[in-house]
């Protein structure tokens, strides 16, 4: 352990001006230089080991220049014979070669009292410390290891660990014979800062001549590594109007370099700010933290809202000089507090609204509000401090503008209030900051004007109703419908008309609303609902324009008895034999109690064959039974008379009749279907005659079916003995035909085709042929051209053709010439007919020649006859 301020050393250091002004740092907190170069421990020091390496560093001011060194401090052991503590030695690297050996002798032999040599194992070797980033040359020795066997054998030293034989692989070798150990490569502690090695000393064979030593290599940290800044920009905010002190932000800046030492002491500082308004320090910045207060008033968001500063982390405890440096940004924003009121832009707005309207803007409020827009700060309310007692009106806030709409929610009245006066208030959502006080601009008045329109006549009761009985007569005056014109500044008549009677039971006068009877009221109507009968009606005045209101009259009517009771039910059955089954009859009644029942049932003395026949039993005041007399009845249908009354003032009776089947019945009670048919009043012979209709009827409908069919028979035979020269048919005209004239147009075209067989004609009685079939027969042979014709025998060739054409008779028309040309009337041609062949050689054809182009072959073949 090393005594506070123990003298450990002086440090020198020559340069061409001398050491004036020269300053030394070391990279521990433990120890300092002074100006002269002496090195002392600032406080007890516990040493960890037996060697301690420093680096120091001087630096000029004025030239700025630095120089470092290390500096390696032994650490002596205590004597065991004077009992003093030896000091520390210190020498630059280049002086400790020459004052103490690097030579490490972990094995070392000690000489005991009586002669005999004691080995001691085991020891802790002290750290090696290496400088990083070195600059070489490499390999550079560290330490040198031996054994004190050596001088008895041939000795190989070897290490293994991280850094030697594992990776990384070969930072740190060994001679293995002199066991120099050296560091290969320049370290960097960012990357390693300390290395576990093992050394191994053996023999030539291999064998271990010593027990492995641990050597634990710490790389020294050097400032080579700049504070980095987490974020390059920071964002941070603080309420304008806040008091100094105030903490806005923290900024951090880490250094890869040993913490523990000056190279990774990072220092803060704000290097500028932006803008300098209204002071150029508005905040301050703690250096260790790197928290960020403020340090002066006068935020305000109104005047500036934003502030961008720069701020600067610097290494070796913040040393401007050697100290690495790097800066970051932070935008300090100012937020907003609510220190403005809002403020109305003028002192009183005014606007104007129809009566009866509602949902109608009837004025804009303005306001100015410096704070920040679109948030609670600036947002407004207003509210109505007098002139609404009830709740006419109300203000709403538009969202974008923060304007204020005076709306109107409960409808005004002219007639009541032509103008309010309304005193309102702004004031924001957020409440105004500490200290600061409403304006006398938050209130202003607003004068509001209500203009007249013509409303509607309304019935001040409605739905009317009034109660009375029912069949009053025509003309009744029920009541009086009067409605109310509000518009009392105007002069205005109001007409009455109907809107709505079902039953047209009503009148309504049009000039002062008297309602009376058009016909009888009837409660027992369809019309009526409830005993109530509704009724609307119009009221329109004689505004500009026109207005109507409507009102609805409702007549309960009372009942009275207007109505008999029927009989229920109209029709039933019962056994020829009394005591077998009954009949329960009741009565319906249109009116309501007490107009009603209970019924009195009674039989009537007239036809005297009912009550000898027919008995009424009561059994309730709605419900009697009705029985046989007589111990038997034929079986038939019979009209049973009963009289029913009811109990009303005065009351009503009817007399219905209710049809009774009396019919056989088994002994169940049941009528037996020949007893059902006989009950529906039909006898034997009447059943015969309806079943000898029928069968007649069905034999009516089956002649006829084989009439028609037999008649249809006969019209298809009738259509095939039809002689064909009788048959009927619709001839097709064509004029374009070559053959005979109008004289031969009843001929069917079909036939001039030649058919595919002619079995049909063949097969035919002599003697019966059709006109317009093609005969059978032998065909007259016709003359045949010859190749090259003799101008004398045209004539013959046509006459032969012409003459066979007349016999031939398979040739069509059939009955008629065969015409080859018609030109009309008045053709300059001669007719061929009057051509005649000649035998003499006289004949001449030199005319055809002028008859133009027509005939050129023709003069061809003739005219050069006599060349020829």
């Amino acid at each position: 352990m090393l005594n506070r301020a123990t003298a450990e050393g002086r440090v020198k250091f020559n340069n061409c001006a001398g050491n004036k002004g020269v300053r030394y740092e070391t990279n521990s907190l433990d120890f300092k230089v002074r100006a002269d170069g002496t090195m002392y421990a600032v406080h007890q020091v516990q040493m960890p080991s037996k060697q301690l390496i420093l680096m120091v560093t001087a630096w000029d001011p004025q030239t700025l220049g630095r120089w470092e060194a290390i500096v390696r401090f032994l650490v002596g052991e205590k004597s065991q014979h004077n009992g003093h503590k030896p000091k520390g030695r210190k020498s630059i690297p280049g002086e400790l070669a020459q004052q103490q050996s690097d030579t490490l002798l972990p094995w070392r032999q000690h000489q005991s009292a009586n002669g005999l040599r004691r080995q001691k194992r085991d020891w802790v070797i002290p750290p090696i410390n290496v400088p990083e980033n070195s600059r070489g040359p490499f390999p550079q020795q560290l330490v040198r290891i031996r054994s004190d066997k050596d001088k008895e054998i041939h000795i190989r030293y070897s290490i293994t660990g991280v850094g030697a034989d594992q990776p990384p692989m070969e930072v740190f070798s060994i001679d293995p014979v002199s066991g120099r150990m050296y560091v290969t490569r320049p370290m960097d502690r960012e990357e390693r800062a300390s290395y576990h090695l093992r050394a191994h000393a053996v023999d030539m064979n291999g064998n271990k001549v010593e027990n492995p030593i641990d050597l634990y290599i710490y790389v020294i940290d050097m400032n080579d590594n700049r504070p980095e800044f987490i974020n390059q920009v920071y964002n941070g905010s603080v309420d304008e109007g806040s008091k100094p002190g105030t903490y806005v932000m923290t900024v951090t800046a880490n250094d890869a370099d040993d913490s523990t030492t000056a190279n990774g002491m990072v220092r803060y500082r704000i290097v500028t700010q932006t803008p300098q308004s209204p002071s150029q320090n508005m905040f301050t910045i703690n250096s260790e933290t790197g928290d960020i207060v403020t340090v002066a008033a006068g935020l305000d968001r109104e005047k500036v809202q934003q502030y961008i500063v720069i701020v600067q982390a610097t290494d070796m405890e913040g040393n401007l000089n050697y100290g690495l440096s790097n800066t970051a940004t932070a935008i300090i924003t100012v937020t907003d507090v609510n220190d403005n009121p809002p403020e109305f832009t003028t002192s009183t707005y005014s606007g104007e609204v129809p009566e009866n309207r509602v949902e109608v803007v009837v004025a804009n409020l303005t306001v100015m509000d410096r704070d920040q827009p679109h948030s609670p700060n600036w947002n407004a309310i207003y509210r109505i401090i007098s002139g609404d007692p009830s709740g006419h009106f109300t203000i709403r806030t538009d969202p974008v503008t923060n304007e204020g709409m005076v709306t109107v929610v409960k409808a005004v009245d002219y007639e009541m209030n032509r103008a309010f006066m309304l005193t309102v208030m702004v004031s924001n959502q957020a409440p105004l900051a500490s200290g600061i006080q409403m304006s006398f601009q938050s209130t202003a008045g607003v004068t509001i004007s209500v203009t007249d329109v013509n409303e509607a006549p309304y019935f001040p009761t409605n739905h009317k109703l009034i109660r009375l009985e029912e069949g009053v007569p025509t003309g009744t005056v029920l009541t009086t419908f009067s409605a109310v014109d509000p518009d009392r500044f105007m002069q205005q008549a109001v007409r009455y008309s109907k809107l709505s009677d079902p039953a047209n039971w009503l009148n309504i006068n049009a000039t002062n609303g008297q309602i009376t009877t058009a016909a009888v009221l009837d409660r027992e109507s369809d019309y009526i609902k409830n005993n109530v009968y509704e009724a609307t009606f119009l009221a329109a005045d004689n505004g500009i324009p026109p207005a109507s209101g409507t009102g609805t009259l409702q007549i309960y009517l009372i009942d009275i008895n207007d109505n008999a009771p029927e009989l229920l039910p109209k029709e039933a059955q019962i056994c020829e034999k009394p005591n077998l089954n009954v009949i329960n009859i009741t009565a319906a009644d249109a009116d309501i109690d007490p107009n009603v029942g209970p019924f009195v049932f009674e039989l009537p003395s007239v036809p005297s064959a009912v009550r000898k026949n027919w008995t009424i039993t009561r059994l309730n005041g709605d419900y009697a039974q009705l029985s046989l007399r007589i111990m038997y009845l034929e079986a038939g249908v019979y009209d049973v008379p009963i009289i029913v009354t009811d109990s009303g003032n005065p009351p009503l009776y009817n007399t219905s009749v209710i049809k009774v089947k009396v019919c056989p019945c088994d002994e169940n009670g049941d009528c037996t279907t020949i007893g059902a048919v006989a009950a529906a009043g039909l006898g034997t012979g009447a059943i015969i005659a309806i079943l000898i209709c029928i069968i007649i009827l069905l034999t009516m409908v089956l002649l006829f079916v084989v009439w028609m069919k037999r008649r249809e028979k006969e019209r298809h035979t009738k259509q095939l003995l039809i002689d064909p020269e009788d048959d009927v048919r619709d001839n097709i005209l064509k004029y374009d035909e070559e053959g005979g004239g109008e004289e031969d147009q009843d001929y069917d075209l079909s036939q001039l085709q030649q058919p595919e067989t002619m079995d049909h004609v063949l097969n035919k009685a002599p003697g019966v042929r059709r006109v317009d079939e093609r005969p059978i027969g032998a065909e007259p042979q016709y003359p045949i051209r010859p190749v090259i014709p003799h101008p004398g025998d045209i004539g013959d060739f046509i006459n032969e053709g012409l003459r066979a054409a007349d016999n031939d008779p398979t040739a069509p028309p059939y009955d008629s010439l065969l015409v080859f040309d018609y030109e009309g009337s008045g053709s300059t041609a001669g007719s061929v007919s009057s051509l005649n062949s000649s035998s003499s050689g006289d004949q001449d054809y030199d005319y055809l020649n002028d008859w133009g182009p027509r005939f050129k072959k023709l003069a061809d073949m003739y005219g050069g006859g006599e060349e020829d």
